[in-house]
């Protein structure tokens, strides 16, 4: 698109070995500590969330799950002197397919859709959904749909994600999901409140289309491309492949009773079998860091195989600690105060061991991209990453390159937090750029 200036960023450059930013290590610290307080939430919501995820990671089996006539509405209209701000709303189709499954506060789907009030060329648009921590519409409206509008005449809809903004449950602590069950439902309403709003802007004549996010609202991004059955540009920046790398790598979880309290009540979740992609192992990279058995939680066992072990082991170590919290005092001499503290600290060791290895199947049976379709023209897809990022850990992960082949990684200097605080202007040219690129796909271009 003429006028845009391409700052350097180096085209797939591997960064592994580079540093790491200590922001991005400290803030991930202390993020995380805050997440997931309640636990992995109510076993049976888990058992719908799985059985779901088999359904919306499969395009096929999603074509009809949004009407091509899905509901939206606009309720409101903001006039600016160079572009029209529209509020709007619709009910989430994820209330439909699973009832119950949202909170209550997030069943209406809210957006705005910032519209210039001269077009350039064309009617682009670019949903663009929401990063952690982004809540309502102001952060995104004033650093990259606005100036979109004002360097490339591109509209942006602003989705507000679930558990966030005037979606957010009432007992939630600011940006802090509480159950690990929310993540699950939060990336399966997105997929679905995305499509909805891609065919309401095709229905009102809006083209071409593209999506993009920063961090969460990347991957979130991410994952709704997978679903979309026509060619699609997408701009995910500072996001991966996988969530489960977040939540497990290193010192990022701790391991709280709260956290593993219905493990025995999930028992018969690991009876599900995964996905074809997902049995096959190959979350990791050959050579790279993943745990052993990373693989257990989707290899379709049924009560036995290392997933039985596993839990049956977590059971056993859960027994362990409590009978050695509840020793009767007249069994506690030195020796026996020894050999309980050592026990003890076995029992800490390998229940921390076992509940990072369970969270990481579970993440990954959920979140991983490998477990979802490939993108219809993954040659529109241009991932932006920061060399020194250590909030998303990609070591020992599949990167998107060998999950979706012929999509391009360019990497920019600094960190996470640094670019998703500082650097929305690196970001806007490759959203510019990818829109006007898809200008050249026919409109009626519709594959399977």
């Amino acid at each position: 698109m003429t006028g845009i200036i391409y700052l350097p960023i180096h085209s797939n450059i591997r960064c592994w070995s580079m540093g790491v930013s200590r922001l991005d290590v400290f803030y991930r610290r202390l993020l995380l500590t805050k997440l997931f307080i309640g636990g992995w939430g109510k076993p049976e919501d888990l058992k719908r969330i799985f059985e779901f995820r088999k359904v919306i990671g499969d395009r096929e089996k999603c074509k009809s799950l949004v009407a091509e006539n899905y509901p939206v509405y606009i309720n409101k209209t903001e006039e600016n002197s160079e572009c029209q701000i529209h509020d709007g709303y619709f009910i989430s189709p994820l209330e439909h397919l699973v009832p119950g499954i949202l909170p209550p506060e997030a069943v209406k789907a809210r957006f705005q859709f910032i519209v210039p009030k001269r077009w350039k060329k064309n009617r682009p648009v670019c949903i663009h959904l929401a990063g952690t921590g982004d809540h309502f519409f102001w952060r995104r409206r004033t650093l990259m749909a606005r100036p979109m509008i004002k360097e490339a005449g591109i509209a942006s809809l602003l989705l507000e994600n679930p558990y966030y903004g005037y979606r957010k449950p009432k007992d939630q602590l600011r940006s802090s999901l509480k159950n690990v069950s929310d993540l699950f439902v939060m990336g399966g309403a997105l997929i679905l409140e995305s499509t909805a709003l891609l065919r309401w802007l095709e229905r009102e004549g809006y083209w071409p289309l593209g999506m993009t996010g920063i961090s969460m609202g990347g991957y979130m991004a991410s994952l709704a491309v997978t679903n979309w059955p026509k060619p699609i540009p997408l701009i995910p920046c500072l996001s991966w492949s996988t969530a489960s790398s977040v939540f497990t790598t290193a010192d990022s979880f701790k391991i709280s009773p709260e956290r593993i309290k219905n493990v025995d009540a999930i028992d018969h979740l690991l009876g599900l079998p995964g996905s074809d992609k997902a049995s096959e192992g190959k979350y990791s990279k050959a050579g790279g860091e993943a745990e052993d058995g990373q693989d257990w939680l989707v290899g379709g066992a049924s009560g036995g195989g290392k997933s039985g072990n596993r839990l049956h082991h977590l059971s056993s170590l859960q027994g362990c600690k409590k009978s050695l919290d509840t020793m009767p005092r007249s069994l506690q001499s030195t020796n026996t105060l020894l050999a309980k503290t050592d026990s003890a600290r076995w029992c800490q060791s390998s229940l921390h061991i076992e509940s990072v290895s369970f969270m990481k199947g579970v993440m990954d049976e959920c979140t991983h991209m490998a477990n979802f379709s490939v993108p219809v023209d993954t040659s529109l897809i241009i991932v932006v990453q920061a060399r020194e990022d250590a909030y998303i850990p990609r070591t020992g992960v599949l990167s998107l390159q060998e999950i979706w082949p012929g999509c391009e990684v360019r990497y920019m200097n600094g960190g996470h937090i640094s670019a998703y605080l500082f650097k929305q202007n690196i970001f806007r040219p490759y959203m510019m750029h990818s829109t006007d690129s898809a200008s050249s796909i026919p409109t009626s271009s519709s594959h399977g």
